[in-house]
């Protein structure tokens, strides 16, 4: 996930590895519109809310270059029956040995040389995307453009959902600006290791659960056909 609208984070993270990430809870603090605490929890399957009628899978990719074909992290999290559900995340060995942003990431040619490339670490996530009504990320373009590029490299099909940009739901429904995804979970009270693919589409599951639970209508934050 790389973002425009704020300098990058060059903190290093830990090594990602495959593991299930832990989940938010289904009760905690968040905050209004108005940058207010307040006690709204994160919607359960019982609640008449439209997030519990739908999957929503947020996802997060780091890059080993400026190729969007080189993705070296994928980090999913799954919004079902109104909660989230389930969190994981894995190394991807990309197609070349070539790493530029590992001062952003952490993660080097030497972490991921034995790991899976992307056709193995996609179907592997297949139960999380395969029945998705939507996918989201932050700065939805650049993993959707990464996902799209990858899956034509692999001779994959890319996914049917429809994108939802979760930079585009804190503008829109709290105005947040900065709309970076470190700014906005610190708005929401959302731990966030930024950088980490996991804990990345964790984080923005949680932004579009929250705002979806506070009535906002998700596909107001749809991206458009892409132009590539």
């Amino acid at each position: 996930m790389r973002e425009c609208d704020a300098p990058q984070d060059e903190a290093e993270r830990g090594h990602v590895a495959w593991r299930q990430t832990p989940l938010i809870p289904a009760s905690g603090v968040g905050r209004s519109a108005q940058g207010k605490s307040s006690h709204s929890r994160f919607p359960r399957a019982s609640e008449p809310s439209s997030v519990a009628r739908m999957k929503i899978v947020a996802i997060d990719f780091e890059t080993a270059d400026f190729g969007a074909d080189s993705a070296c992290a994928l980090g999913v999290a799954s919004i079902e029956d109104g909660v989230i559900a389930r969190s994981e995340s894995r190394l991807i060995r990309p197609p070349r040995d070539t790493f530029v942003f590992t001062y952003i990431h952490g993660i080097t040619w030497d972490d991921v040389k034995d790991e899976a490339g992307f056709a193995e670490v996609w179907h592997g996530f297949r139960d999380h995307w395969d029945d998705a009504d939507y996918l989201v990320a932050h700065n939805a373009p650049f993993d959707r453009k990464v996902l799209y590029t990858c899956c034509a490299a692999a001779g994959l099909a890319k996914p049917a959902a429809p994108f939802i940009c979760s930079v585009r739901v804190a503008r829109t429904h709290w105005k947040f600006k900065p709309a970076n995804l470190a700014h906005v979970c610190g708005q929401l009270g959302i731990a966030l290791n930024h950088h980490d693919a996991g804990s990345d589409a964790l984080a923005c599951a949680s932004i579009t659960a929250q705002a979806m639970l506070e009535g906002f209508v998700i596909g107001g934050a749809m991206l458009g056909p892409p132009s590539y």
